[in-house]
């Protein structure tokens, strides 16, 4: 992805800002929902077995790791701001197992058995959670069907054609993926002006604040203890216990055995041999309200992943609710415009209080408006349709192998 350096610093960027001011559709779902102020116990605890900074998907997962695999740890969650606020509550609500796409650059990188590892992994992630959600039959939106990724440009249908074959060739089991080169029935499939191929497989959207609220509330009936409103200031070797740490907040210090940093882009900012290997990077997602033509029966049936040139990707969410919106998330063509401001402005890497950028909404009306067929026309003022976006930090290693879903 281009851009990916730009906020790059062997310094720490800061810390996240206490209060959003961007509402994600997500947040905006749930506000009033007393998980998000949750105080486990009025004061900080003084001590814990182990410390998670960070209470997005990763922190809440760790928790539950930890507590079912430990039941008599005391297990402490701290967050800065709202109860997952951050990249997991501010996201554009896919899935998606890749299945293919990443295979080139992750045999690059690791080599063919683990490239095949990785994606099989994705692949197991996705059924667990299914499963997971069905047996315990978890409120968060879940949607199971095809996910399309659609090469919108002969240069991207020929590498995603080349990726999938070597993926093939490697070993790579594709009997579940429905492959449709044919630019005619691939735009038929699709509903995408001058689509150059379709391959679709199944994947999922889901509400990703409602999941993760029902994993931690289940953890808390455990034992877990969660303390939202505090920020962590600094992670210390303890002075009081050799061996034990000292995690310095906002509302007071926490001496621990362990401590597990899950925050994202914001890591660096407390763990210093992180600065550097893990950069921010602010991605826009946009709600859209379609017109009449692209509402009920005849609204998008599928999520997708429209591939660009140069890794470039436009992912959709069309959210199955009687609003009916569409979420537009990925690194569109307004992405490289935005990621030059950034430049500029390097202390928005780690701001995700943007209520979007001029760039990136262009990109997805013109994409909506121009591609979409039978998308149509509004009857009211038709960039207010495109109006509500959100920022969310992506924490990119030092080297990007794929385009974010966002």
């Amino acid at each position: 992805m281009p851009g990916v350096q730009k906020c790059a610093s062997t310094k720490p960027l800061g810390f996240p800002k206490q209060d959003n001011h961007s509402p994600s559709y997500w947040l905006q779902s749930v506000q009033g929902d007393p998980l998000l102020d949750h105080l486990t116990t009025p004061e900080l605890p003084l001590s814990a077995d182990i410390v998670i900074i960070g209470s997005g998907m990763t922190g809440t997962l760790t928790a539950k790791h930890c507590i079912e695999t430990w039941p008599e740890v005391k297990v402490v969650v701290l967050e800065a701001r709202q109860f997952c606020s951050g990249a997991t509550g501010r996201n554009a609500g896919h899935c998606k197992p890749d299945q293919w796409r990443g295979f080139t650059g992750y045999e690059k990188a690791f080599g063919t058995q683990q490239a095949l590892k990785i994606l099989q992994n994705e692949q197991q992630t996705w059924s667990d959670l299914v499963q997971y959600v069905r047996e315990n039959d978890v409120d968060c939106d879940l949607w199971v069907g095809d996910t399309l990724d659609v090469p919108l440009t002969p240069e991207a249908a020929e590498v995603s054609k080349d990726t999938i074959s070597r993926f093939k060739a490697a070993g790579g089991n594709v009997d579940h993926i429905k492959v449709t080169q044919d630019p005619a029935k691939a735009e038929e499939m699709s509903r995408i002006k001058d689509a150059q191929a379709c391959y679709a497989w199944s994947a999922s959207t889901l509400h990703p604040w409602k999941l993760s609220a029902h994993v931690m509330r289940e953890s808390l009936k455990k034992g877990v203890n969660l303390q939202t409103h505090t920020k962590v200031a600094q992670v210390v070797q303890s002075l009081k216990i050799p061996g034990r740490w000292t995690v310095k907040s906002d509302r007071g210090e926490i001496e621990c055995t362990q401590v597990i940093h899950a925050t994202n882009a914001y890591s660096p900012a407390l763990e210093p041999s992180l600065r550097g290997l893990i950069n921010p990077m602010p991605h826009m997602c946009n709600k859209v309200t379609p017109p009449v033509s692209f509402k009920g029966p005849q609204g998008l049936s599928n999520s997708y992943g429209v591939l660009l040139p140069n890794g470039g990707l436009f992912s959709i969410n069309p959210r199955s609710t009687t609003e009916g919106p569409v979420l537009f998330g990925g690194c569109n063509p307004g992405q490289e415009e935005f990621e030059k401001w950034l430049q500029e402005h390097p202390e928005k890497c780690i701001d995700d209080d943007l209520l979007g950028f001029k760039s990136v909404t262009t990109a997805v009306q013109e994409f909506a408006e121009s591609r979409l067929k039978g998308w149509g026309t509004y009857s009211t003022n038709q960039a207010e349709h495109y109006s509500h976006a959100w920022s969310g930090i992506v924490g990119m290693e030092r080297q990007s192998f794929s385009s974010p879903q966002s």
